[in-house]
């Protein structure tokens, strides 16, 4: 097995379990998304777009644009009514199709809310990769399918590292929205893809490159931050 010298054996075996975990069971975690207990603004409510086609047959989306399933259609009703409770000012949102599909079953409980979309939101550049089957991948090059998906800085053929997706888009885009809610003290949701939200998390959570790369975004599920 030929790794990067900036992987070991033990990280590349941590990066393969999350990446065959998340192709057996797309979206399915074994814990809830974290959530704020208090109910002062500013507060900072994130959610992945529900199950896509794409999702389903195991295909790399990326910038491409995909659909909700009858399943991701559910999901994003039983969010939107999980979501009701809270007061929000504000919604913004990749302007990929999925997001904007699972934003309108939550926004409608919100009449009069703005919806913002926010291009620094799209999902990795998954380059040549787009369109291709995961599980195809993962059968003929098992290391650089892991490598692709999982790794930190190993971007796919004239597509993105989760790297340059942190630093160029996510990290600016929060550095920037936070300011925003604490200068206007309000309550913003953003729903984002996968990749993008695993940001999110390590951002607020302070997690670290490894257990940010592997953790399993859910569907249907909603994290939220208290920003101070």
């Amino acid at each position: 097995m030929n790794l990067p010298d900036n992987i070991s054996r033990k990280e590349f075996e941590k990066l393969a379990k999350s990446a065959q975990n998340s192709l057996q069971k797309p979206g399915d975690s074994q814990s809830e998304l974290p959530k704020t207990k208090s109910t002062t603004k500013p507060i900072l409510i994130v959610f992945r777009h529900t199950q896509t086609i794409d999702n389903a047959r195991r295909i790399f989306s990326g910038r491409r644009e995909t659909q909700l399933t009858g399943l991701g259609k559910k999901q994003a009703k039983k969010l939107g009514e999980e979501l009701k409770k809270i007061d929000i000012d504000l919604f913004i949102t990749s302007p990929q199709k999925r997001c904007m599909q699972t934003v309108k079953f939550v926004a409608k409980h919100f009449p009069g809310v703005p919806v913002e979309k926010e291009p620094m939101l799209v999902e990795r550049d998954y380059g040549e990769l787009t369109g291709t089957s995961k599980e195809k991948l993962m059968k003929e090059d098992f290391v650089k399918a892991v490598l692709y998906r999982r790794s930190y800085n190993f971007p796919p053929p004239k597509g993105e590292s989760m790297k340059e997706v942190k630093e160029e888009r996510v990290f600016p885009f929060l550095n920037s929205l936070t300011k925003k809610l604490k200068k206007e003290k309000i309550n913003v949701a953003v729903c984002a893809t996968g990749n993008t939200v695993r940001f999110f998390r390590m951002y607020f959570e302070k997690l670290g490159i490894n257990d940010t790369i592997t953790v399993e975004i859910p569907y249907g599920d909603y994290a939220s931050y208290k920003v101070s």
